[in-house]
């Protein structure tokens, strides 16, 4: 096979703790004036104020907007665009968990070319350039520091939408674990088995080939073999660390693993994208506004025994990055025993097992079968293919809790 690779991240990447005091450095080189976009929690911490002293010594000129909600309403980025547009910011700096990076590149995004969000809705449709985003999170989870990507919710749309494009990645992202520690159990278990979920569908993505257009015609290309060495990084320190950092919140050795493995996750999902565990979470989420992240993993254990017929060596791989004992297994083994693991991971850190105690309704599962069947980008990506009977009988099983319906 020819060796493929495709890789689009931000020019600057930095990771460690106290790297958050490189903001002003990171910032003068962009100019003088930020737009900081950030929520009301974050806006009232001690750790926010010292970020703003920082600004503040090296004479940048910061205005915060910190009425970021999550999943981003549509029409709070227009309304935070107006606020600050006389401001004429060089940059804005996106500070919080997902939706914050979010916002900030939805609004340099219009600062940069006008118009309104619908306008940019899926794949190349930003016609270029944005102001320099620089992306400080504050969550280890959703890997929209280094992705494509910004989702945002449409109140004219059931599901949640996304501004797919390169131009959207994040100038600088700059990742202190020391900003994690106070992050609740809860929030760090749902975002961490978010970025496992990253990780393991970009590892187990589709192959789509190793044409010179195919980078060129689509934002997300499948599995290829820079994804794959992020994915299982990612792997590996999420599944040495990620119940650890529930466990005790205040333990940096732990907290500095899952950040870099949703760091090294969004970097292998930002170019190889994900898979049916999320085409189901947008319309299961939608019925039952829970967390994505929670969504995702709920699904996660179903897809990956659904795909298990085509993609046992790549999920076999999976275990052996996660730690278990390979000792005398076969592929198919190990493949069970992986899978095996990812439902016990999740059910020690508290992710939801089925759609039904999730709270999609019974009634509901054929609606939702058809919704994610739709979502082509996701859908064209999963390994194993779906027809709309094979969607349908996946959702039954995650609704029931019956694992090894999910393999039919």
């Amino acid at each position: 096979m020819t060796l493929y690779a495709a890789m689009r991240l931000p020019r600057e990447i930095l990771f460690g703790q106290g790297q958050r005091r490189a903001l002003p450095s990171v910032a003068l080189k962009h100019g003088k004036r930020a737009l900081i976009c950030t929520d009301e929690r974050f806006a009232g911490t001690e750790l926010f104020a010292e970020i703003l002293q920082g600004l503040k010594a090296a004479a940048i000129d910061a205005v915060v907007y910190d009425r970021v909600l999550p999943d981003v309403p549509r029409d709070t980025v227009a309304s935070c665009v107006e606020e600050v547009r006389s401001f004429l910011p060089d940059m804005v700096m996106g500070i919080g968990g997902g939706s914050c990076l979010d916002m900030a590149k939805c609004a340099a995004l219009l600062l940069t070319h006008g118009g309104a969000l619908p306008d940019y809705y899926g794949e190349f449709k930003v016609p270029g350039p944005i102001l320099p985003v620089i992306a400080v999170p504050t969550t280890s989870g959703t890997g929209s520091e280094v992705t494509p990507v910004a989702v945002i919710s449409d109140p004219d749309r059931t599901l949640k939408v996304g501004i797919s494009s390169p131009h959207l990645i994040a100038s600088c992202a700059i990742c202190d674990p020391d900003l994690t520690l106070t992050c609740p159990a809860g929030l760090t278990a749902i975002a961490g088995a978010d970025a496992l979920t990253h990780a393991i569908e970009a590892f187990t993505a589709a192959r789509r080939g190793n044409g010179h257009e195919l980078a060129q015609r689509h934002v997300f290309v499948g599995k290829n073999a820079m994804s794959d060495h992020f994915a299982l990084l990612a792997i590996r320190l999420l599944g040495r660390s990620l119940e650890k950092a529930c466990r005790d919140g205040s333990d940096e050795a732990a907290r500095a693993d899952v950040m870099m493995g949703a760091l090294a996750a969004g970097c292998a999902f930002g170019t190889a994208g994900t898979a049916a565990a999320h085409a189901v979470q947008y319309p299961a989420g939608a019925l039952t506004h829970t967390a994505h992240g929670l969504g995702v993993a709920t699904m996660l254990p179903y897809v990956m025994n659904y795909n298990r017929a085509v993609a046992a060596a790549e999920i076999a791989q999976i275990g052996a990055a996660l730690g278990l004992d390979v000792t005398g297994r076969g592929t198919e083994e190990m493949a069970d025993a992986t899978i095996a693991e990812i439902g016990r991971l999740f059910a020690a850190i508290g992710i939801t097992p089925t759609l039904a105690s999730l709270g999609l309704p019974a009634d509901k599962l054929d609606w939702t079968a058809e919704q994610a069947l739709g979502i082509d980008r996701l859908i064209k990506n999963n390994p194993r293919t779906f027809d709309l009977a094979a969607m349908r009988r996946l959702l039954q099983a995650a609704y029931d809790g019956d694992l090894a319906a999910s393999a039919v």
